[in-house]
């Protein structure tokens, strides 16, 4: 067979997908090019590469979806291979067929591979013939109360989109009618089917790797049935309690998918596995996995180094190498999981993971750097390996507890009680984790906000009375004392959920803050950047950094954020009620039908529709009454805050209880993570 040595690759992705290839392509010697949008000019994946060429423009479709700039791209920059990455293009078949007609190797499996499994629909029907286990299709026309509950799919696509949970035979009719019109928005195709809708079903796949001369690995099993909106969360190799003979079962199927399709390169094989235990076939991603890096801890291996050898028709080792340990990942991301998964954008001032033996960590971001728009919001996963499942748990919600981010909301703190939830410790996985744990797992947690918010009043006091030069020394004193000052007043409001902290301290002749009305503290140590605190006996650190108007606090176990509020209201700060506010910086996609200053609303009706980060924010009326207002157009790029309309309530009507806009995936492009 021919052998393609690739000298230049270009990545065709962004983020740490892309950072992470470099990583490879370093390793081996390879030279690197990105491509990037206007959107990404300052990004790490740009700044780690040897070489870069601008797509211009900004959203995805113009830019990372554009097959015939992203190959002009390769050509450009003297690449003579193209790597997809995941998501965007990277399951494509006619990019793929673009890149080999241009004279480049392509790292990915075979076109006709990809063409086959590209419709969930054929890829079934070609999975049935070669013995992999399914569930057996159900048509709506015929379906009756037995084939309830139904799970209708789209049959192209992913990410979530096209799918609805049929519970009654009324609103079938209703349902697909939806999901139809949603596939067709979303992928260009309004095909949909249905089958048995598996309840408390468990998220299993198995990593394939083949070369061209009919060498198979089926690499281990991952779970990955912690997921919200269809999207995995947290994923872990190998997939725990899982018999030894449901095993061998999954592990000879995803082979035989594999065999099927004459699959070259790196694969996944997914399936739904019932509560008791019977695996079913989902469907094949012919491309690299987001969740890749637990299957490389457990085997040893650099996937993207096997991926480019079998691109250059190298063959693999005969042997599958050898399983060790246990690997965990999480998936660090920019949204609030309290507030409807709501993704956030602005500064990352840090992102800082402890770095042990054990712990990798994959980003596409660094401190100083801006979380945009258009992309999916997540930041990182971070990965630990451990011998077993419970060390490696342990490890991965150790880091994370540890790890500084300054910035905007992150889902942090749901990652580190998901992972150490009962449920989750003892194994007991299924696709419902956060449909029955969200609201427990978003509570108010055991921290101690109050006194990181006093630590911040006294840095804050430190800060203001240390002269202009080098940084003071820090203080260290004992218990404080009453003294005759009068006490000053600090006030903080936490991120995101908007407590307020009132903080009184005074400061005596020594020019040294001290707590007032506070038994039991004693200040150790006090600096700017750092507050040390015994309370009832116990010692606690307290870190501080800055930006602007709020501080981030870090200790032990907890992490807060507070924003300085003025001692007193400023009523120009004040909106009228009413105001309907843009939750995040995006784009204007569509107003209620007949939106106009006069038309009577109905509260929790959507009004306005914004999209940002791949997902689409509904934004619902407060209460029943009259639009006064409307300031929002269809195309218009609003920025956070952002007065969108006015609704005057209807003094007779019920008002809603206030909460976060109602967010869906959008269907603007192929999601960059959506397995």
């Amino acid at each position: 067979m021919r052998r393609d040595v690739i000298h230049s690759l270009l990545v065709a992705n962004r983020g740490e997908i892309a950072c992470r290839i470099f990583r490879t392509c370093r390793d081996l010697g390879i030279t690197t090019v990105a491509v990037y949008s206007d959107a990404d000019a300052g990004a790490l994946h740009v700044r780690e590469a040897d070489l870069a060429v601008r797509l211009p423009g900004a959203a995805p479709a113009d830019t990372y979806l554009r097959g015939d700039l992203v190959v002009a791209a390769a050509l450009a920059a003297g690449a003579d291979a193209v790597h997809p990455g995941y998501g965007f293009l990277s399951e494509n078949a006619a990019f793929a067929a673009a890149v080999q007609d241009a004279g480049l190797t392509w790292v990915g499996p075979p076109v006709k591979a990809i063409e086959l499994m590209a419709s969930k629909t054929r890829a079934k029907e070609l999975m049935g013939g070669a013995g992999v286990p399914l569930l057996a299709p159900v048509d709506p026309a015929t379906a009756g109360e037995d084939d309830l509950p139904l799970l209708l799919k789209a049959a192209s696509g992913g990410g979530g989109r096209g799918m609805r949970i049929v519970r009654e035979l009324v609103s079938l009719p209703g349902e697909l009618l939806a999901a139809a019109a949603e596939a067709a928005s979303a992928f260009g195709d309004g095909e949909v089917f249905a089958e048995p809708y598996v309840e408390r079903g468990r998220h299993v796949e198995v990593q394939v790797m083949a070369d061209a001369y009919d060498t198979v690995w089926a690499l281990g099993t991952r779970d990955c049935s912690l997921q919200r909106r269809h999207q995995k969360v947290i994923e872990e190799a190998p997939a725990p309690g899982l018999d030894e003979g449901l095993r061998a079962r999954l592990h000879d199927a995803a082979v035989a998918a594999a065999r099927a399709v004459g699959y070259r390169g790196a694969g996944t094989v997914e399936f739904l596995v019932s509560a008791e235990g019977r695996p079913y076939f989902l469907e094949m991603n012919t491309r690299l996995q987001v969740e890749h890096p637990v299957t490389e801890a457990v085997f040893g291996v650099d996937l993207v180094a096997l991926q480019l050898r079998v691109a250059e028709g190298e063959p693999l080792d005969p042997v599958v190498p050898a399983a060790s340990g246990h690997a965990v990942e999480a998936r660090l991301y920019a949204e609030d999981p309290a507030r409807d998964w709501q993704p956030q954008t602005g500064a990352l001032l840090t992102l800082e993971v402890p770095d042990a033996p054990g712990l990798r960590l994959d980003t596409g971001y660094t401190g100083g750097d801006t979380i945009g728009v258009h992309y999916d919001p997540m930041l990182a996963k971070v990965i630990a390996h451990a011998p077993t499942r419970t060390e490696a748990v342990r490890l991965l919600a150790g880091a994370l507890e540890r790890a500084r981010i300054h910035g905007p909301v992150t889902n942090r703190e749901l990652l580190v009680r998901s992972l150490r939830h009962p449920d989750f410790a003892a194994a007991r996985l299924d696709t419902g984790f956060y449909d029955r744990h969200l609201a427990d797992l978003t509570a108010p947690g055991a921290g101690d906000p109050a006194t990181a918010a006093l630590a911040a009043a006294l840095a804050e006091a430190v800060r203001a009375t240390a002269s202009p030069g080098p940084a003071p020394t820090p203080t260290r004193f004992g218990a404080w004392r009453n003294l005759p000052s009068q006490p000053q007043v600090k006030r903080f409001r936490s991120e995101p959920d908007g407590t307020e902290h009132e903080i009184a301290y005074r400061t005596p002749r020594t020019g040294t803050p001290e707590p007032y009305d506070a038994p039991g503290v004693r200040v150790l140590v006090a600096a700017p950047d750092r507050v040390t605190l015994e309370r009832d006996g116990v010692t606690r650190h307290f870190d501080l950094a800055r930006d602007r108007d709020r501080l981030h606090v870090d200790t032990a176990g907890a992490s807060y954020t507070f924003t300085a509020l003025p001692r007193f209201t400023d009523p120009a700060t004040q909106t009228d009620p009413g105001s309907l506010l843009a939750p995040m910086p995006g784009t204007v996609v569509r107003l209620a039908e007949g939106l106009a200053p006069g038309a009577p609303v109905e509260a929790g009706q959507p009004l306005i529709w914004l999209e940002a980060m791949k997902m689409e924010h509904r934004i619902l009326a407060p209460a029943s009454g009259t639009l006064t207002a409307l300031h929002a157009a269809p195309g218009h790029q609003v920025e956070v805050g952002a007065l969108l309309a006015v609704v005057q309530e209807d003094p007779d009507a019920t008002p809603v209880t206030a909460s976060a806009p109602a967010s869906v995936p959008a269907p603007a492009s192929v999601p960059e993570e959506n397995a």
